[in-house]
């Protein structure tokens, strides 16, 4: 199993000790969401504040952009040294082209699927993506109850991989901890996004590796 803890949970008042705990860490990437008021309830941090973010932490990172028009910001994202770009399917009203456009700056597509969202939206461009992230929770805000039928989503999804021959992984965000992150495992996720429960552990390394360890 991948882990990408989520910034979003961490203490802003404090942050470089825990940027260099994560790198660290035996974390696979650094999940960073961005969030514009709009297309969530919530506003996160901005660029300013990843390119600061980005010239300390040496993880591979996961930008994950719950805004309106993702599209508009791929070369900032590129800019940031990204591995992957996610957006979401219901904020692109062109996904085959917004898929290319990150691909074509040099980095790993993405996308996102609410939980309201079924996975047969992707059925026309699962080829093309490198990752789908399920939210197992309302995007918007950390903290949330986890959604228990997002696993029967997860193994739809892993289905349509499996039909389609694509190679995407399948990332979970949303409520992961102790007791979800082995139900995510056995459901088909590849990598889990989990913030309050890594940043908020007595000892957030060995949570990380517990998770790796699924």
């Amino acid at each position: 199993m991948k882990v990408s803890p989520s910034l979003l949970a961490a203490n802003f008042a404090d942050l470089k000790p825990q940027l260099q705990m994560i790198n660290e860490s035996e974390a696979d990437y650094l999940h960073l969401d961005v969030m514009d008021g709009v297309f969530v309830p919530n506003i996160s941090f901005g660029f300013p504040v990843l390119k600061s973010v980005s010239e300390v932490v040496t993880k591979p990172l996961d930008v994950h952009l719950m805004i309106v028009e993702p599209q508009k910001w791929v070369s900032q994202v590129r800019d940031l040294g990204a591995e992957i770009m996610n957006v979401h399917q219901e904020a692109c009203v062109h996904l085959d082209r917004c898929i290319h456009t990150i691909h074509q700056a040099g980095m790993k597509a993405g996308v996102t699927l609410c939980p309201s969202t079924p996975v047969e939206m992707l059925r026309d461009v699962i080829h093309e993506v490198d990752l789908v992230l399920i939210m197992t929770v309302n995007p918007g805000f950390g903290g949330q109850e986890f959604i228990m039928h997002s696993l029967d989503k997860i193994r739809r999804l892993r289905a349509l991989i499996d039909e389609t021959g694509s190679k995407a992984m399948i990332e979970a965000d949303g409520g992961v901890n102790g007791r979800t992150a082995p139900l995510l495992a056995e459901a088909g996720a590849d990598i889990l996004v989990s913030g309050s429960y890594v940043f908020k552990a007595p000892d957030p390394k060995a949570c990380i590796r517990d998770l790796r360890a699924l």
